[in-house]
């Protein structure tokens, strides 16, 4: 496994298990616990993983470009031709 992967899952795996531990120990800082969970799936996990899904991939394939609307017109086309 590629290392930016395993890292994004360990701190899935630490911020779920703080949000989790959060919501079932009754203890004076569980709200932190709960808090500092979400911070971390919102801030480290997230960002991680769109990075490690996107960092191969052509931006211009995913814009509406004039081209881009030509291809999908096309497929359309043909879907409806089948």
């Amino acid at each position: 496994m590629k290392p930016i992967k395993i890292i994004t899952f360990i701190a899935f795996l630490a911020s779920f298990s703080s949000i989790v531990c959060g919501l079932i120990l009754e203890i004076e800082y569980n709200q932190k616990l709960i808090g500092f969970g979400v911070l971390g799936l919102f801030f480290i996990v997230f960002p991680l993983f769109s990075y490690y899904r996107w960092k191969d991939k052509d931006i211009k394939d995913y814009m509406l470009t004039k081209e881009n609307l030509d291809k999908m017109r096309e497929n359309q086309h043909d879907l409806k031709k089948e």
